[in-house]
């Protein structure tokens, strides 16, 4: 993956390129393909450029952006200034030098808790792929959003403008998206990890029994993991976003329609993309039905070897339901709070002790 792609945005912040990618990422087959600036295309309905009545009236704001957007980028700018001054910096070159480290370790931070999640990810994928008859991941792919898509995203949330402001307020920086084969399965791998005790569930958006307005399903995930630094510990934004392959397959075709006409698209269109993610779920239901017949004369046919791909486990054999993920038939009194967890350390131990050593 390549999360120091050089762009406009960062060249106007003195070249401020990314991070390399790191050795697991330019080789792990598990972590899945990356794309240098997605999973949130059609599934970030924020990011996407509202659609105008005319062109000239798109035009005129186009220009207005444009504006708010030098303004943006100015008051950046001038803030890392003040910080490499406050870092004892002195010079031209020195503080240029400056700002590149702090853009650096900004996008570092991002990176990391992204790999740490990942990794998470990855260790329940090859568990399934190699101990299991069934995987429920099929794909994943990750991405770090690019410095012009976040002052993009600062400028339409209005939030300061400064380093802190936009930890704090933008909290889809780092992405993964995770691809699987039902919708069964999906809330089966959003419980698995959102059980784990050092990730913290910040927010979760249920678009699979909920949709969009215009059709799109997915879950999405907002967690907080730590990063354990050489002298602190960061607790770092990521979502996941966890959707099946028909919702990927809809949700992609979706975003290239709006950004190949700059989101100036027909009604009739709209209403014909939200038939086709009504087939979509209509398909991901049927598929669901025929697995379950499956199963079911799964007894009666004669045995033989089961891989990774093998015909889904019956219902009793996917524990998804749970505190954070329950089945619609299963009261709420029976996960009663949060999520309990028989861990030896829980987030709580790991804020406490990083708030400890940062005092």
């Amino acid at each position: 993956m390549s999360t120091g792609q050089s762009t406009e945005a960062d060249s106007r912040l003195l070249s401020a390129d990314g991070p390399s990618p790191s050795p697991r990422e330019q080789h792990s087959p598990s972590a899945g393909r990356s794309r240098p600036d997605g999973p949130t295309r059609a599934d970030d309905a924020e990011d996407q450029p509202p659609r105008q009545a005319g062109r000239t009236r798109g035009a005129a704001i186009a220009r207005t952006d444009a504006v708010a957007d030098d303004d943006t980028y100015q008051q950046l700018l001038r803030q890392l200034h003040t910080n490499a001054g406050k870092n004892g910096t002195t010079g031209a070159v020195p503080r240029m030098v400056d700002i590149r480290r702090q853009l650096t370790e900004f996008q570092l931070h991002y990176k990391f808790g992204m790999d740490e999640v990942l990794t998470k990810i990855n260790v329940l994928r090859e568990e399934f792929e190699h101990t299991r008859d069934y995987s429920p991941i099929e794909h994943v792919n990750f991405r770090l959003k690019s410095l012009d898509r976040i002052l993009d995203k600062v400028q339409r949330y209005g939030c300061e403008p400064t380093l802190e402001g936009i930890r704090g307020s933008i909290r889809d920086i780092a992405g993964i998206r995770i691809t699987t084969s039902f919708v069964s399965d999906a809330y089966w791998v959003a419980e698995m990890l959102c059980s784990q005790p050092d990730l913290r569930v910040v927010e979760v958006k249920d678009y699979i029994r909920s949709p969009k307005p215009n059709g799109y399903q997915s879950l999405h995930v907002i967690v907080q993991v730590p990063v354990f630094l050489s002298n602190r510990t960061e607790f770092v934004y990521v979502e996941v976003q966890i959707r099946t392959v028909a919702m990927d397959f809809w949700a992609s075709l979706e975003h290239k329609i709006y950004y190949t006409y700059s989101g100036e698209v027909p009604d009739d269109i709209h209403d014909q993309l939200r038939d086709a993610a009504e087939k979509a779920a209509a398909l991901d239901r049927q598929m669901a039905d025929i697995r379950d017949r499956v199963t079911a004369l799964k007894e009666q046919a004669p045995s033989s070897g089961q891989g990774a791909t093998g015909p889904t486990p019956a219902a009793a054999d996917r524990p998804r339901t749970g505190p954070w993920f329950p089945d619609e038939d299963v009261p709420e009194s029976e996960f009663p709070g949060e999520q309990a967890s028989s861990a030896a350390w829980k987030w709580e131990d790991i804020a406490q002790q990083a708030s400890s050593q940062q005092n």
